[in-house]
């Protein structure tokens, strides 16, 4: 007699407790059986780790997590439902129009449009009232999987070509889900909310954009529509004004403002640093060269071009040659019986992307001892990038940028106690420029990885035991590593709140070996020595971008390119004041001097738009009294003091971190 074949399935919730359901059960089902509360708040399940509808039925033993509005997860999904909500509002509005690709994004999400007359943010007001009007409909966001074959004629029959070119070009593996929503639908892999409503309306249509059908340049070009959805109005309102600010902080204005650099057509995405701009990178280089000092680095400096060759020992052919700016080789003209002979070229050269595979190079000259390792290699070393013309921005994404980096050649055994040292130093360093917020995240090795899973696991294992020995929290970022090795991604926050990835610590047993680098151990026989790549600003443009912004162009004192402006009131003060600026120089202060023949309030608002800290104001009974009246940036106070103790004050308070 065969046993009874049960129809029930085991339900493991977050709280370890089993609860047994027929099979089929759904999330909802698991939500409200557990409270009528729970359910009616519920927006999503987790089963066995895959977030998913609440709606999808569960065939076997799992575990189970049901999410709530406030869940971190809920914020995508309001943001990806908020899309499906825009582009039903848009095909209303504007009947013909073609839908493409709609995602969510960080703190938003867009959606492509194909249109013979291209969207604008006049078209807003009214996209946004119809997507209220859909929301508050509440109809359920339903599930189906299609036929793929009835799919891609339907979407043609409708008119929507791009539409049924994703669906012939999806794997024919893959299910063919279409989410409705009322009458409306769309292909989508979801998961979503149980329904329209649990949207919310707190949502706002940003900006318009151009992009191609799938980012290909030789396609249609579309308009992209980008919003951005929230829980709640607070939260919509929060990130508005962030928005507000970093608008006012954008460091392409400021820096135009501070008169420190420019950008021009002719060498996109490098920067013309101005005299003021290239003194704040001359104070950074500085400060960085002072702290690697102490850590007992050796400065170094390698080539620009590099033959191609060396790039494909290193690997970094095959991964980001398209990212490389390659010059052909060429054999010069040769002449024989009065003909000349053009050569093609044989080989190229390309301009350096990265500085690790030249490192390498120094490091294999002359015979390496385990007694001359660690060897902790620092180049101030101007790369380049082919980054695409659309991705450039400021000095953010710049196409010539300078890394303040080092690679450590060491022992294994050696490995934990150099990676926490620069742990030390980059604490160091983030803390005298006023970063205190930082998540630091530990990237695991991506899917295009270069050497075995048996290094890998001991790379990851080495990064995250020094994080948890000295107590700091982290997390993974699965996939995320550079080819060669996991990488410590330093994330920090800045003054309005946003993050920006910057620091970095690489851990790699792969290149060494692939460039063929070896040191003689304890044991007289050849050993690989392992390699940390790490830079801490990460380039200097973007760390200077970011510095601008943080501070919204009011640099602190020892930072500022200009710290104090020594300005007339009366042009019989002119003698003076050039002893005043004298004075100031002197004491090592970088010192300019005003004597225009303009009002002194014309004067202070000219300096204060240009974020210069201080001023050093001098009249007629200044210049009598040996004293100045000093102003500082954003405050109506002017004590007036001997001039010998306010240049030694201010240049006390002009120190830079030791």
């Amino acid at each position: 007699m065969k046993p009874a074949v049960s129809n029930n399935i085991n339900i493991t919730l977050p709280d370890g407790s089993v609860r047994s359901y027929g099979a089929g059960a759904t999330g909802l089902d698991i939500a409200e059986s557990i409270s009528k509360s729970l359910a009616k708040a519920a927006i999503a399940v987790r089963i066995d780790g895959v977030l998913s509808d609440l709606s999808l039925p569960i065939t076997g033993d799992a575990k189970v997590e049901i999410l709530k509005r406030d869940h971190n997860d809920a914020l995508e999904m309001i943001r990806h439902d908020a899309a499906h909500v825009m582009a039903e509002a848009v095909q209303k509005l504007f009947p013909g129009t073609q839908v493409t690709i709609g995602p969510s994004i960080e703190n938003g999400f867009y959606y492509d449009f194909a249109r013979n007359e291209p969207f604008s943010p006049e078209d807003f007001e009214a996209i946004e009232k119809e997507m209220r009007k859909i929301v508050e409909r509440g109809d359920a966001f339903v599930r189906e999987v299609w036929d793929r074959n009835k799919a891609i004629k339907f979407f043609k029959d409708k008119g929507e070509y791009y539409k049924a070119e994703l669906i012939h070009d999806l794997p024919e593996t893959e299910e063919i889900k279409i989410y409705r929503q009322g009458e409306w639908l769309d292909l989508c892999r979801g998961p979503h909310l149980p329904t329209t409503k649990h949207v919310g309306t707190a949502f706002k249509l940003l900006k318009v954009a151009g992009a191609y059908w799938r980012g290909d340049s030789n396609k249609a070009m579309l308009t992209r529509i980008y919003g951005t959805a929230w829980r709640d109005e607070k939260e919509l309102n929060a990130y508005l004004h962030q928005l507000e600010e970093a608008e006012k902080r954008d460091h392409r204005k400021l820096g135009a403002e501070m008169d420190l650099y420019h950008f021009q057509h002719e060498a996109q995405g490098s920067v013309f640093w101005h005299p003021k701009g290239y003194a704040i990178w001359r104070i950074l280089e500085d400060y960085i060269r002072r702290r690697i000092q102490e850590d007992g680095y050796v400065e170094v400096k390698t080539p620009q071009l590099i033959d191609n060759k060396l790039w494909e020992a290193s690997g970094h052919w095959g991964k980001y040659r398209e990212n490389m700016f390659v010059v052909p080789d060429v054999v010069p003209n040769t002449e024989e019986g009065g003909k000349v002979f053009k050569e093609e070229p044989t080989r190229f050269m390309a301009l350096k992307p990265m500085n690790c595979p030249a490192h390498v190079q120094i490091f294999k000259q002359g015979i390496k001892s385990y007694r001359d390792l660690p060897i902790r290699m620092a180049e101030m070393g101007c790369c380049h990038r082919n980054e695409a013309h659309g991705a450039l921005h400021g000095l953010m994404r710049a196409r010539q940028l300078t890394q303040d980096d080092a690679h450590i050649f060491c022992t294994e055994d050696q490995i934990h106690g150099e990676v926490k040292k620069f742990i030390e130093l980059f604490r160091k360093v983030y803390d005298d420029f006023g970063f205190h917020d930082v998540k630091i995240l530990l990237a695991t090795r991506p899917e295009n990885k270069a050497g075995d899973d048996a290094t890998w696991d001991k790379a990851e294992k080495a990064m995250a035991d020094v994080l948890n020995e000295l107590g700091i929290a982290f997390e993974y970022a699965p996939g995320d590593g550079a080819f060669y090795g996991p990488k410590y991604e330093f994330h920090l926050r800045d003054a309005i709140g946003r993050s920006w990835q910057m620091c970095t610590c690489q851990l790699d047993f792969v290149l060494p070996e692939r460039l063929d680098a070896s040191y003689v151990g304890e044991d007289g026989k050849k050993h690989r020595p392992v390699m940390i790549h790490r830079a801490v600003f990460g380039t200097f443009e973007r760390f200077m971008g970011v510095l601008i912004e943080h501070y919204a162009g009011k640099l602190p004192l020892w930072l500022a390119p200009v710290q104090v402006v020594v300005a007339t009131i009366t042009g019989k003060a002119d003698d003076y004041a050039a002893t005043v600026l004298a004075s100031l120089k002197k004491a090592g202060l970088r010192a300019e001097l005003d004597t225009r023949n303009e009002k002194i309030n014309y004067k202070v608002r000219e300096h204060s738009h240009a974020k210069v800290p201080v001023m050093f104001i001098v009249g007629a009974r200044e210049a009598e009294e040996g004293t100045v009246a000093i102003r500082r940036m954003d405050s109506q106070d002017q004590p007036v003091e001997k001039l010998e103790n306010a240049v030694e004050t201010l240049a006390n308070l002009c120190k830079p971190p030791y």
